[in-house]
């Protein structure tokens, strides 16, 4: 597969397609995007549907979903039904529960934190399955070997964004975490060979976060797409894509679902940035814990 559309070579399990459904879902063609919807409404009532009931049920036909299928990778709707038939296993407990992720109005707290501990933990195996290793290790190797690191995005996506300013920071990386758009695009500007520019962008069509990574490739540094939507414009502009896999609760927006799995990516990035330069890593780790440990209530005397 290649790095533009983000897919792992090896064959996509359950998980993966349904991740791929649900990122790939609002950039489908309409009547594709019928059967998408029908398909993840409910993945185990699709999988005991026969083509033709599948087609009837989502109001269109045969034809579109073969299309589908091959949209995401597959080669025919036999592969679906399997696939849709185990990610529905997966989704049961061992007492044989559907775990759902709506929220009823008259939900019990206990069913919601089940409901959002199994979704978390859901995004967190899905996203791990489906990352594309050999992309992994490519942007791994560009951000070892970067002078410069500058990380776009906003809303929720900025709160990831500076978490990774953050670690990176801390172990003696320059790195930039920018929200406001005009600033990025002044410092996506500055960019130039050798740099690295991550959008992170859950929908992927952040106007503020693809014209930002669109200048710093205009400008020759490495572009990096983190989302959840494997053709979305952001991946247009991307040299290299990570695909997250969030699930949505009702009372939670893509954004803020997404927060989950794009931490995973970004820690494993970080670590696998730190590993590479072991000795020097511990060094500054060990500086800035000791320039604040101090500021922690009653390490006064231990500095």
């Amino acid at each position: 597969m290649t790095a533009r559309d983000g897919r792992a070579a090896a064959p996509p399990d359950g998980a993966s397609v349904l991740a791929r459904l649900r990122g790939m879902r609002e950039s489908l063609p309409p009547a594709e995007r019928l059967v998408a919807q029908r398909v993840l409404a409910s993945p185990a009532g699709a999988a005991a549907l026969t083509i033709g009931a599948l087609a009837a049920a989502a109001g269109t036909s045969v034809a579109t979903v073969q299309r589908l299928c091959r949209s995401i990778g597959l080669t025919g709707y036999p592969a679906l039904r399997l696939a849709l038939a185990e990610a529905s296993g997966r989704d049961r407990t061992e007492d044989g529960r559907h775990i759902g992720s709506d929220i009823a109005p008259d939900e019990k707290v206990s069913a919601i934190v089940e409901k959002i501990a199994w979704a978390d933990g859901r995004a967190i195996e899905d996203t791990a399955a489906q990352l594309d290793l050999d992309q992994l290790q490519r942007v791994v190797d560009r951000l070892v070997a970067a002078p410069r690191i500058d990380l776009y995005g906003v809303g929720a996506s900025a709160f990831i964004a500076l978490d990774f300013q953050q670690k990176l920071h801390r172990i003696g990386r320059t790195a930039f975490a920018w929200a406001d758009p005009h600033i990025a695009l002044t410092s996506a500007a500055l960019l130039g060979p050798g740099d690295v520019a991550i959008g992170i962008s859950h929908t992927g069509s952040t106007r503020d976060t693809v014209e930002a990574v669109a200048e710093a490739r205009r400008h020759g540094a490495t572009t990096v797409a983190l989302t959840n939507s494997p053709r979305s414009p952001v991946t247009e502009q991307a040299d290299h894509v990570l695909l997250t896999a969030s699930r949505e609760t009702t009372f939670r927006s893509g954004a803020m679902a997404s927060r989950i799995a794009q931490l995973l990516v970004v820690d494993v990035l970080f670590v696998a940035v730190a590993a590479r330069s072991y000795t020097s890593t511990q060094r500054a780790l060990e500086r800035t814990f000791d320039a604040v440990k101090g500021r922690r209530i009653g390490t006064e005397n231990h500095r």
